[in-house]
């Protein structure tokens, strides 16, 4: 079990004030590394931070703004000397608030421009600056592990009849900017893989199925009958493959896609 122990780590995650970003968080530490809680709202950061213990930290971070991730850079190295862990969990899923434009917006017909770019800026350029930025920590001590968060959908293509009510009717598309960028994200996975494995950087990508979060019961149906398990994803289903990641029990493990969807891409 040793194996699996992050004692003396230190751990970056952004989009820690997300739905999993919290339980990857809560993983991290429970397995005895120093977590950096990163995301856009510092408080909620430093919040976060402060309930997993006074080791931990947490960082006010822009995923989209090179400058904003030196400066979180500086902050963590200043504390801890070094980074060992980089968990690249921020990300835009698109949210229609208006449900009757939504259903129209999200068709790709009709999909804006500009949600597309902004999917790309957060989803895979933030994906890339961290890695640059907070992972050229890793390159430059010579190890670390980066974990690249994407999904199910950069592996298979949405299967819009899951969005369908009891009545047939379609309240909205799986827009294209989530599992185009997410796709983007595993082919990315493989290149720093390759371009840092010298230096002892593991990269790897963690591909998560749906998870429940107080959708509707006709979705939860439709998602849950694609599924080999029958249900969608709890938070805390994704603990143990982050822990096993960003640890020594995987230590051989690089370029690789982690798919756990409960049997989702199995068939």
């Amino acid at each position: 079990m040793d194996l699996f122990l992050l004692t003396g780590k230190t751990a970056v995650v952004t989009g820690a004030c997300g739905l999993l970003g919290r339980h990857h968080c809560e993983a991290l530490a429970e397995a005895g590394a120093r977590v950096v809680a990163a995301d856009l709202d510092e408080k909620a950061c430093i919040k976060l931070a402060e309930a997993l213990g006074p080791s931990h930290m947490g960082v006010g971070i822009n995923v989209a703004d090179p400058d904003s991730i030196r400066q979180a850079r500086e902050g963590i190295v200043g504390r801890y000397g070094r980074i060992d862990v980089l968990v690249n969990n921020a990300a835009i899923n698109d949210k229609f608030e208006d449900p009757i434009l939504g259903s129209k917006q999200s068709m790709f017909e009709h999909y804006p421009l500009e949600m597309w770019d902004r999917s790309w800026q957060v989803n895979v350029s933030g994906v890339f600056l961290c890695s640059q930025i907070l992972g050229g920590v890793m390159a430059e001590q010579g190890g670390g592990s980066i974990i690249n968060i994407a999904s199910t959908y950069g592996i298979v293509a949405p299967d819009q009849s899951i969005y369908r009510n009891e009545m047939g009717e379609q309240t909205f598309y799986k827009s294209p900017a989530y599992p185009v960028t997410k796709s983007a994200v595993i082919g990315f996975t493989k290149f720093l893989a390759s371009y840092w494995g010298h230096r002892g950087v593991r990269v790897n990508t963690l591909s998560p199925g749906g998870v429940e979060n107080n959708q509707d019961p006709f979705f939860l149906k439709n998602y849950s009958d694609k599924t080999l398990l029958g249900r969608m994803a709890a938070p805390v289903d994704y603990k143990g493959a982050i822990v096993f990641l960003a640890s020594d029990a995987s230590a051989y493990m690089t370029g690789a896609n982690l798919v756990v969807d409960g049997g989702w891409t199995a068939i």
